[in-house]
């Protein structure tokens, strides 16, 4: 979670917003009427490229090579082989256990250990934006432009928050050609949460850990473009993707209006509110090494924000440099992916600090990711992740102890079961996935939420975490 000041002096943990543009009403206004839903291997797509889900992803929802060609194309290659529309639906039923009791309770309404819950539980709508129907509505020649239009998008109910929103949600044209020598493939899109469409799963929508509990003690510092932004705003922006090798997106977000917000389910009090768009940009580049494929790049995103939507005192400003890599190979019966994400933020509090809301007129912050995802036979996987979270300290920012330190750091293990993942489940409803989820959460520094912080940072392993779940996609 993304801590920023609020206007009550309070550490809140939220996502910015700001008044919404005609464009940017239009553009989520209409993808959401259009029943655009998103998420991550969506049995809709395999339907519609009548594959199973291992064609695209080593486990869900980690793209292969065939996968992110998938994505850069719209979500738009289609077999032409199948009548169903393109729904999904995905359960995620869970169960948590920390390593110390949280007093008072998980959350409102569980108990202090061992809780069980629906997660989520996700409607989607992603493929061709008209399905396989293009062709019957609008005829031969509308059809071939209206077939290159994709959505990818998700309304979820959240079962530990006991409420309905709009989830990660995009849509997009894309096309291919050639310049001269040299293949590209291009796009316009509109989304909800930055780095939503990148293709590599080294950038944070779609990073590690892919699930996780939402009744067990988090970090309470983290990025800008770490999450904070998701479901809040609209952005719109241009790719293009040179010879499979040099990928260039740019880009531009602006926080939704609040009755915008109030409509799709999201709550944006105490939110900060982008006073500009806010430009986003990306850079990567692709190759093959050995028998893999080897991805680096950079990301980011600037932004001029009023704290707690109030603008009396001006604006904040932070800005966010990311880089990652991530490199895939399969070998014998095995696809290994391995990914880094580092992230540097400078925040200038010029408002947040005139207004009593951080001890400092100014902070960074430094994440950094490094992961190790293997599947074996297409049924079996394991993770390991190290966690690192460093910052100035901020009493005034992050109030969990007597410090203001941010820094947390550990370990994610966890492993896999995907029963039907090369079969595609049953036949009434072909391509159904079901991923079984053991994960294990070890904390050697810990500042958070609900924490079980004891004053002198000694205690951050009572705060490590067990969590079982069924991610069940059909």
């Amino acid at each position: 979670m993304n801590c920023h000041p609020s206007e009550n002096n309070t550490n809140e943990c939220r996502a910015p917003r700001a008044s919404v543009s005609f464009l940017g009403l239009l553009v989520a206004a209409g993808a959401f009427a259009c029943a655009p839903l998103t998420s991550l291997a969506l049995p809709s797509f395999a339907r519609q490229m009548n594959m199973q889900c291992s064609a695209c992803h080593t486990e869900f929802p980690v793209l292969n090579q065939f996968g992110r060609e998938f994505k850069l194309t719209g979500y738009t290659q289609s077999a032409d082989t199948t009548n169903l529309p393109p729904f999904a639906v995905m359960l995620m039923p869970s169960f948590t256990h920390t390593q110390a009791a949280q007093a008072g309770g998980a959350a409102p309404g569980f108990s202090e250990n061992n809780n069980t819950v629906i997660t989520q539980a996700s409607l989607f709508y992603g493929g061709r934006l008209f399905g396989p129907y293009a062709k019957s509505l609008f005829g031969d020649t509308a059809a071939s432009w209206l077939n290159k239009v994709g959505v990818f998008s998700q309304m979820t109910y959240d079962g530990v928050a006991k409420t309905w929103s709009w989830d990660n949600t995009e849509i997009r044209f894309a096309d291919s050609g050639s310049v001269g020598e040299h293949d590209v493939t291009y796009g316009v899109y509109a989304n909800n949460n930055p780095t939503l469409q990148d293709p590599w799963n080294s950038t944070p929508a779609w990073g590690y850990p892919y699930v996780g509990s939402g009744l067990a003690p988090s970090p309470t510092a983290g990025t800008f473009i770490d999450g904070a932004f998701a479901a809040q705003v609209v952005g719109v922006g241009a790719y293009v993707f040179v010879d499979d090798s040099i990928y260039v997106d740019v880009g531009a977000y602006k926080t939704l209006g609040f009755g915008m917000q109030r409509t799709f389910g999201v709550d944006p009090t105490g939110e900060a509110e982008i006073a500009h768009p806010a430009p986003y940009w990306r850079l990567a580049y692709e190759t093959s090494v050995g028998d893999g494929r080897l991805e680096f790049g950079t990301f980011g995103m600037t932004a001029m924000t009023y704290p707690g939507r109030d603008s009396s005192m001006g604006t904040d400003k932070f800005t966010d440099v990311g880089l990652d890599s991530e490199y895939q190979i399969s070998f014998s019966k095995n696809d290994l992916t391995a990914m880094a994400n580092y992230v540097h933020e400078s925040q200038s509090w010029s408002a947040s600090y005139a207004l009593g809301n951080t001890a400092n007129p100014g902070d960074s912050l430094d994440t950094l990711k490094l992961t190790v995802n293997d599947v074996y036979d297409k049924t079996y996987a394991g993770s390991v992740q190290y966690f690192n979270i460093d910052g100035t300290a901020d009493t005034g920012l992050y109030t969990v102890n007597p410090h203001g330190s941010p820094n947390s750091d550990g370990f994610i293990f966890q492993v896999d079961y995907m029963p039907f993942n090369k079969d595609g489940g049953p036949k009434f409803w072909p391509r159904s996935n079901v991923q079984l989820t053991l994960q294990y959460t070890v904390y050697n520094r810990f500042e958070g939420a609900r924490s079980n912080y004891d004053g002198a940072g000694t205690n951050a392993s009572a705060n490590n975490t067990l969590y079982a779940e069924a991610w069940i996609a059909f």
